[in-house]
């Protein structure tokens, strides 16, 4: 009878909490990761669409002459992938974020190349200008990345890769501008880009609190774009260095605060990782989708490929995978829709979609045998484009090293 009376608390809690659960699996209550919105959908379907009627055809021929098809480009501006985020007054679309980032797996399904250039111009660039920029700025830069021409974001430099804050590019007052001088390094879109968000340090005797972001012109004179990179993956996404020679920027060109670039940047990184993460996500399941079919039609020792024990396994692990990478990135780009601290799950997100990118990538040209390593067939592309995710915005030592810190002040608090 006692054991009895001190249950009846938990049973009437259990009840309220199941009455609760079903109130909240209404129409306005708590819904699963993957219940999209009908703008979300529509937005994820329409980007579907255009990725394989505009976007497939040209992947091979991108990809062999490391250089993005002009066409395409202006296609992407015309159907508002460009600035998905910003405020519709300067030419976006006004869409929340997670939008943004189902923008990035769909292209990325298709080819991680497009994807990076929509990504790192939306997440980094434009978000910059929409939430920091003057009205005046947003007028004359923000209207014209989101309507015309991709633009790049500067912080990388030959000795400040991982230590970003560590720069040496610099800006010196000089009446009512700035002289900027410093090489960056690793610049993405910077072959086509004619908007460039660069960090320099405007009071190297403040360390990194100096540092500043610069809206800076293409055709201003003293700075150039050198040549593009000769990489493993995602060939047809320019990627330069950036070299500055007394280049005047007029003080007006400052974004935001003087001396709050690093803060700036550590911040709008954090929202980018959530974009390779969806970016890894997108590569991995195109590798998937390409793979399926052939392992449901190709026969060996009388049936089926995928009627093998051990294939279902492999297949099934990664798929479980892919998965799970996908609900990391949509849960922390709702906490940061929701104003919610992000950075751990940002940096969590990143780091696991770009292991599942490498495995599901690696094990989808082993499931195709011999043809799997020929160009006739997308996997060694999907394959050699998922291994910038481990490396930028972010190494994935330093994913790890965040979420250490992180974690042992969960833990010290």
């Amino acid at each position: 009878m006692n054991r009895f009376i001190t249950k009846l608390p938990i049973r009437a809690m259990a009840n309220s909490l199941k009455g609760q659960a079903r109130l909240m699996s209404g129409s306005a209550g708590i819904k699963p990761l993957t219940v999209l919105t009908d703008d979300e959908l529509a937005m994820q379907e329409t980007v579907r669409k255009f990725a394989q009627e505009q976007i497939k055809p040209l992947v091979s021929k991108m990809d062999e002459e490391n250089l993005m098809d002009k066409d395409l480009v202006k296609k992407l501006f015309e159907n508002g992938f460009m600035g998905v985020e910003a405020d519709p007054e300067y030419g976006g679309s006004g869409c929340n974020f997670l939008t943004m980032m189902l923008i990035v797996e769909e292209l990325s399904r298709v080819d991680p190349a497009v994807a990076a250039l929509v990504d790192i111009h939306s997440t980094l660039v434009v978000n910059l200008l929409n939430d920091l920029g003057t009205k005046a700025q947003k007028e004359k830069y923000l209207t014209k990345v989101c309507t015309e021409s991709p633009a790049s974001f500067a912080l990388s430099e030959p000795s400040s890769g991982s230590d970003a804050f560590a720069l040496k590019t610099t800006a010196k007052k000089d009446g009512n501008h700035y002289v900027l001088n410093g090489t960056k390094m690793w610049i993405s879109n910077s072959d086509m880009s004619e908007t460039f968000i660069i960090m320099a340090n405007a009071d190297p005797s403040k360390g990194y609190k100096g540092i500043t972001a610069f809206i800076v012109e293409r055709d201003m004179e003293g700075f150039t774009v050198g040549k593009k990179e000769r990489k493993l993956g995602i060939c047809a996404s320019g990627t330069c260095m950036l070299h500055l020679d007394n280049v005047r920027v007029p003080e007006e060109n400052i974004l935001g605060e003087f001396g709050k670039g690093y803060a700036y940047s550590a911040s709008i990184l954090n929202e980018g990782r959530i974009g390779i993460a969806a970016q890894m996500v997108g590569c991995a399941q195109g590798a998937f989708d390409a793979t399926m079919p052939y392992l449901l039609e190709r026969k060996q020792f009388g049936k089926e490929i995928y009627s093998f024990q051990g294939m279902q396994y492999q297949v099934a692990e990664v798929a479980t995978e892919i998965e799970a990478a996908r609900l990391m990135y949509y849960n922390a780009a709702r906490m940061k829709e929701n104003g919610m601290p992000f950075t751990k799950e940002a940096a969590m997100c990143k780091y696991f979609a770009s292991e599942v990118a490498q495995k599901a990538t690696i094990r989808c040209v082993d499931w195709m045998g011999g043809v799997g390593f020929t160009k006739d067939f997308p996997q060694e592309k999907f394959y050699r484009d998922c291994k910038i995710g481990a490396i930028y915005e972010g190494t994935s030592n330093m994913q790890l090293s965040t979420i250490a810190k992180l974690l042992r002040k969960d833990y010290e608090s």
